[in-house]
């Protein structure tokens, strides 16, 4: 499931276009559409938590916790962890996560800024860069702090395309140990007092047939020590940050990139909230009460209904 970026881009731009109330850009739309899904992400799990509190009806679509847990599906991954004494480290990378930023070039112009892609983001994840559609490879181009250097000046315009694949751990679920021809053992999450406890006692204390683990800074402390491979983790991974991305047509419009762009990972149920809340904040951008006020009021509404 996805919400497709440039429905909601061009929704966006037809309704502002509408109203007169201004012009969203690429870039904002990009940075304001990242910010939308994670607020909306993390109201999963915050709704989660109220509704496994209310008794829930017997009728599968009024549901609303197999609903909710249909939505986050979506970002359920799995993984292996590196051991290097004494702990595991989580995967960092399902493959998925990414961050991109497509620049217009100016002719004569080798040096360009980042204006979404973060020097974190460069620094750790690893880097990708397409000219007019096509990989490069670093002679191409350097990277430094938070600028993209070209090794040759354009002599005509063309789009760079940067991705970055990126850390996109968000929380951790179940953890299991498997050990030869043995059943997969689901490790038991202590804290460090019950560990103390656990281990005080021969009877209690961790095999392989009934591991523990610690979980803190990202790291597992897995018991008995003895265990340093064979454990794999589910998690929950976060969204891929949504990208309209371009190429430069010939009248140096912005031409939507399918090939290049990012959906919106959210469920298809989620698009008109999310069209309403980037027009809240495109009601920031281009200044207009007016804009804030009718997005604030429907976003409201929707909540209701949804509630009912």
């Amino acid at each position: 499931m996805a919400i497709n970026v440039n429905t909601v881009y061009q929704t966006v731009l037809l309704i502002l276009n509408k109203e007169q109330r201004g012009y969203m850009t690429p870039l904002e739309f990009n940075k304001i559409g990242t910010q939308t899904q994670l607020e909306i992400f993390e109201t999963y799990f915050e709704s989660l938590n109220q509704q496994i509190r209310i008794p829930q009806t017997n009728v599968d679509y009024a549901d609303r916790v197999l609903n909710l847990d249909e939505k986050i599906s979506i970002f359920k991954t799995s993984g292996s962890p590196t051991y290097t004494a004494p702990s595991f480290s989580l995967p960092s990378e399902s493959g998925l996560a990414q961050s991109s930023e497509t620049i217009p070039t100016t002719i004569g112009t080798v040096a360009y800024p980042f204006q979404t892609i973060t020097a974190n983001e460069l620094s750790s994840g690893t880097v990708q860069v397409f000219f007019d559609g096509v990989l490069q490879n670093t002679a191409a181009y350097t990277i430094t702090g938070t600028t993209i250097t070209l090794t040759v000046a354009p002599a005509t315009i063309f789009s760079v395309f940067v991705i970055v694949s990126l850390d996109d751990f968000y929380r951790l679920g179940t953890v299991l140990y498997t050990s030869g021809a043995l059943a997969p053992q689901e490790l038991e999450r202590v804290t460090r007092s019950e560990l103390y406890h656990i281990n005080s006692s021969k009877l209690t204390k961790p095999s392989t047939i009934y591991p523990v683990y610690l979980y803190e800074n990202k790291r597992l402390l897995v018991y008995p020590t003895s265990i340093t491979s064979g454990i794999t983790v589910d998690y929950i991974r976060k969204p891929l940050d949504p990208s309209w991305n371009f190429t430069l047509g010939s009248n140096n419009q912005y031409v939507y990139s399918p090939n290049t762009s990012i959906n919106f990972e959210l469920h298809d149920a989620e698009q008109t909230e999310l069209i309403l809340k980037i027009l809240l904040y495109a009601g920031v951008v281009v200044k207009s009460p007016e804009i804030i006020q009718v997005a604030a009021q429907q976003v409201a509404q929707e909540n209701q209904n949804q509630q009912r």
